[in-house]
């Protein structure tokens, strides 16, 4: 498993990770939001007219209303995101990464405008009767580059199970273990039943359950979020303020938090932004092509919503929560996860500011007088005689470590290599920093329900990951039908399943990186595909207004629909 791990950072660093890629990201947005004239601000009222069924005309080609469209592509993006990967940035950069994570979404509002237009320009009708779309489709048909549209589609199975499956399950997992004590292999198998329940029946049983999902998940997450921020009023003004003192400069050690330089906190939250909303990924428009309609720019004008749900509104709500409760600077404890651990020699402490500057540059990768711990650990009754190392433990010091093996006190040497423990079956666990929905969790107890918020996270995770599951069940199985055909659908879709399954029990660290290189896969060739078709789109846009738009007259006087 470290192994892996190993793989994933090595492959994220050149990737996600890398200092270029948030530029990239973020340089395509800004560039169609110039081009096209802002129309995340211009076309958000007729967003709005639209998925509310002003303009919809019945007949038209397609299986899903807008309305339906939306909360499929939404339930794809509202989940672990909003609740596991707020609480993962803000742990990794500070309040500063959620500036960053809100421009990604105010950006992406545009990008994502551009490639739902496109697809759903694009789309057609499958051998089954059903619609497809998606970005391999306009780079095959209106770039005319079949070998684009082929990586395109591979990355998106990748990411199917990167993106939507497995992160999606093991915060379930996690968070239900924590909360009710389930053991994650129960909450896996019960889950991946209902998976493919939902699943063979298509696209329009998904569309069915996801707009019955989303909508109620959102209100009991929006309760939950407002009782813990109006509990703790008094520090609203002074997260927020921090959010955006912070933003240029990097967040500032506190409390645990040992502190964070402005570019981790940049790439972090644009980082996470992506993952939370996916605008500019390539996975929504997918979604947005099957529903019913004759203008692909007014579908388009839909997704411009699905950022500014996602981000804008659920993300800043989580982050709030965690940000006012403190909680992110607290330690709390917990069983450390392997690849969150690492071993160095002497003794430090984040209470001496020598010490945690050190520390601190030894994680960004700065010169440092910290060194990785090599040798051999004494333990008796689970504590460790030899003090000659000290634990970073979620980028914070450790406190109060324990040594166990199957519940019970371990008694032994442990050796260590390059800061890692060898013997995996010896559990340690401590007071450490915590992070992503274990995180959040801990935050949502720190309000007017007290140990009853617990309860609203595991909830609202429990429907928001289990809809974005449902979504990217779909995004896969079209990605699926474009490479090889409708009739290996169900093939994929069993892998699906049993991915979904095995990942309830994988360690959490290597899911996210997982989810992080996957991302990567997806995006860069969509981005590529869009600015390509930049002067298309414009024209697309032109055509759609010189013939009135949705709701407006027409040449010949008649109200448009869509």
């Amino acid at each position: 498993m470290q192994a892996i791990n190993d793989l994933l950072l090595m492959l994220d660093g050149v990737l996600g990770s890398a200092p270029w890629f948030p530029w990239v990201l973020l340089g395509v947005g800004l560039f169609f939001t110039v081009y096209l004239g802002f129309p995340q601000i211009r076309y958000f009222g007729r967003a709005w007219g639209i998925v509310t069924g002003k303009y919809t005309d019945k007949k038209a080609p397609g299986d899903t209303s807008h309305f339906q469209a939306l909360s499929t592509a939404l339930s794809g993006t509202v989940g672990t995101g909003n609740i596991g990967g707020v609480g993962l940035a803000i742990f990794l950069g500070g309040p500063a990464a959620l500036f960053w994570m809100w421009m990604t979404a105010f950006l992406g509002m545009t990008t994502k405008f551009v490639e739902v237009t496109l697809s759903h320009k694009y789309r057609e009708q499958t051998e089954d009767g059903t619609m497809a779309g998606g970005p391999m489709y306009f780079m095959d048909k209106g770039l005319n580059m079949k070998w684009l549209a082929v990586i395109f589609a591979f990355a998106t199975i990748v990411s199917s199970f990167g993106t939507g499956n497995m992160p999606q399950v093991n915060n379930i997992a996690v968070s239900m273990e924590a909360t009710f004590g389930i053991a994650p292999m129960v909450t896996g198998g019960v889950l991946s039943i209902l998976l493919a329940l939902v699943i063979l029946g298509g696209i329009s049983r998904i569309a069915k359950v996801t707009s019955t999902l989303v909508p109620a998940m959102s209100v009991i997450y929006v309760i939950g979020a407002l009782a813990v921020i109006f509990y703790n009023i008094d520090n609203l003004l002074p997260s927020m303020a921090a959010v955006f003192a912070d933003a240029f400069t990097g967040s500032a050690a506190t409390g645990g938090f040992l502190g964070a330089t402005f570019a981790y906190a940049f790439n972090r939250g644009v980082n996470r932004g992506l993952f939370s909303n996916e605008a500019g990924q390539g996975s929504a428009p997918i979604a947005h092509a099957s529903a019913k309609g004759h203008e692909p720019v007014s579908e388009g004008m839909v997704s411009i919503l699905e950022p500014f749900i996602d981000t804008i509104i659920v993300c800043t709500l989580t982050g709030m929560v965690i940000l006012s409760s403190g909680v992110w600077t607290e330690k709390h404890h917990n069983s450390f996860q392997q690849a969150d651990i690492e071993y160095v020699q002497g003794h430090y402490t984040d209470s001496n500011d020598g010490d945690r500057q050190q520390l601190f540059n030894y994680l960004v990768g700065k010169d440092s007088e910290v060194e990785t711990y090599n040798g051999v650990i004494v333990v008796r009754d689970g504590e460790a005689v030899n003090e000659d190392f000290t634990i970073v433990a979620a980028r914070s010091v450790a406190e109060e470590v324990t040594y166990a093996v199957k519940g019970f006190p371990f008694t032994g040497n442990l050796e260590i290599a390059n800061g890692k423990p060898v013997d995996l079956d010896v559990t340690i666990s401590g007071l450490s920093l915590i992070h992503s929905a274990e995180l959040t969790t801990k935050a949502f107890t720190k309000g007017y329900f007290g140990e009853y918020g617990q309860y609203v996270v595991s909830i609202g995770l429990l429907l928001f990951a289990f809809s974005t599951a449902i979504a990217w069940s779909y995004y896969g199985d079209r990605a699926v039908t474009y490479l090889f055909g409708s009739r290996w659908v169900l093939t994929y879709r069993v892998f699906y399943v049993a991915g979904f399954m095995v990942a309830a029990v994988a360690d959490t660290t290597v899911v996210w990186n997982l989810a992080a290189v996957s991302i990567v896969l997806m995006t860069l060739p969509n981005l590529f595909g869009i600015l390509l078709l930049s002067k298309e789109m414009k024209q697309t846009v032109t055509s759609y207004f010189a013939k009135g738009g949705a709701g407006q007259p027409s040449p010949n006087g008649d109200k448009q629909p869509d």
